[in-house]
């Protein structure tokens, strides 16, 4: 699997996210020494645990069926994608059934995807001791062309360990990052190469 930096700069850095460790999947090297198959490992130690986290609770002004119908999505990732942006962590992807067979083109560039779709990012981290942490949920909405024109038309939320919607400006945490780093490929921050659905 491919090393990538960790990348936190601008407002992603200042961002402090709730997370919870998980002493059941350390793992006995550093995250980013992890295979393709070590990290898909932990996230199957994680993986009951990390969604049922994601519902406990109220969303208040997150839909509650964006949280409880993403585990029936298309995953886009054929396992934890390698810690890059969002803190430094491994992202598990889904996209609903809208949104999917344009996704998973994953191209570079002239992409239409489709209004209604939306995207889920599972994320958990592995620090240099091995020690796992589980991570928020990261969530995307492409709204209808022209409803917010500043964030090219997504909506971006996000969901902490525990349940919790966790506020964050959009605009500076979230639609800056996308679409300065993948404003080309319509807003989306694909897998890494190696980690996309074949």
């Amino acid at each position: 699997m491919r090393k990538l930096p960790v990348w936190l700069g601008g407002a992603i850095a200042s961002l402090v996210f709730t997370t919870s460790a998980y002493a059941a999947c350390d793992v006995n090297k550093p995250g980013y020494e992890l295979t393709g198959d070590e990290a898909e490992a932990v996230y199957d130690c994680l993986k009951s645990d990390l969604q049922a986290g994601y519902q406990k609770g109220s969303k208040r002004w997150i839909p509650e069926a964006f949280v409880k119908d993403y585990p029936g999505w298309t995953k886009a990732s054929a396992f934890p994608a390698a810690p890059g942006f969002h803190g430094g962590r491994f992202l598990v992807t889904y996209v609903n059934s809208i949104g999917a067979d344009e996704y998973l083109k994953y191209k570079p560039e002239n992409v239409s995807i489709p209004a209604g779709t939306q995207i889920a990012k599972e994320s958990f981290a592995i620090d240099d001791d091995g020690k796992v942490t589980k991570g928020p949920l990261f969530l995307m909405e492409k709204v209808a062309a022209g409803k917010s024109p500043k964030t090219d038309d997504w909506y971006y939320m996000m969901v902490a360990p525990n349940g919790s919607p966790q506020a964050v400006n959009v605009f500076t945490a979230c639609s800056e990052c996308h679409l300065e780093n993948f404003g080309e490929q319509g807003g989306l921050g694909y897998p890494v190469e190696d980690a996309r659905i074949k």
